[in-house]
């Protein structure tokens, strides 16, 4: 596949939450709701020219981001994964295209459905495990503690657990937004289920770290 090829479909991702929003731009009130409780109580308003801004920077700004974020790498390693690199753009595009979507859907109905964004979410963290495991040590992506940037063998055995973890959390995520009917107790579970995912791996790099050194 081209460069250019590529780059448009990411544009395309871009562009189909703005051509949602003009569609439903004129029966959208002008006050939307952006903001919920856990029991999905509307706690939250802002007027609906606000929408504009949020969707061009979860689609145009993160595409920008993850666009430049290679020519900041004093090492290149990013460059070096090459397609690896470009499955996470791409994965980042539907994610943020969706969710995109998503809220407009939510201010459209004025009423949210945490059952499907908390599953959502759930879908991005399992797909993210599967990517993480092929991430090449650098500054920018991946479980960067001081102990992974300092050590290639505990970037890699961290990066391994770390992507088996967050496939298997994203996968207990996406059941318990269908079996879970209670707002609050979905909640608090994605929420413990997310830190485990991300504090493990964080302590295990130490844990790694101190093992290779102490054996040298």
């Amino acid at each position: 596949m081209n460069k250019y090829l590529k780059e448009g479909i990411l544009w395309i991702l871009n562009i189909i939450p703005l051509i949602y929003l003009v569609s439903i731009w004129n029966v959208l009130p002008e006050q939307v709701p952006t903001h919920f409780d856990l029991a999905g109580n509307v706690n939250g308003w802002s007027g609906k020219q606000d929408l504009v801004g949020i969707i061009l920077f979860l689609g145009i700004g993160i595409y920008f981001l993850m666009l430049f974020v290679p020519k900041f790498d004093p090492k290149k390693k990013i460059e070096q994964m090459g397609e690896k690199y470009y499955s996470l753009r791409l994965l980042m595009g539907v994610f943020m295209a969706l969710l995109s979507l998503y809220l407009l859907y939510v201010a459209k109905a004025g009423k949210i459905n945490p059952f499907l964004l908390i599953g959502l979410i759930g879908g991005f963290y399992t797909m993210l495990g599967n990517y993480l495991q092929t991430v090449k040590p650098n500054y920018f992506i991946g479980i960067r503690t001081p102990w992974t940037l300092e050590s290639e063998e505990t970037w890699k055995k961290t990066h391994r657990l770390a992507g088996k973890l967050w496939m298997i959390g994203g996968l207990l995520i996406i059941a318990i937004a269908f079996l879970i009917k209670s707002n609050s107790i979905l909640s608090t579970t994605f929420f413990v289920i997310t830190l485990i995912i991300t504090l493990v791996p964080v302590v295990y790099s130490y844990l790694e770290f101190r093992k290779i050194h102490s054996v040298k």
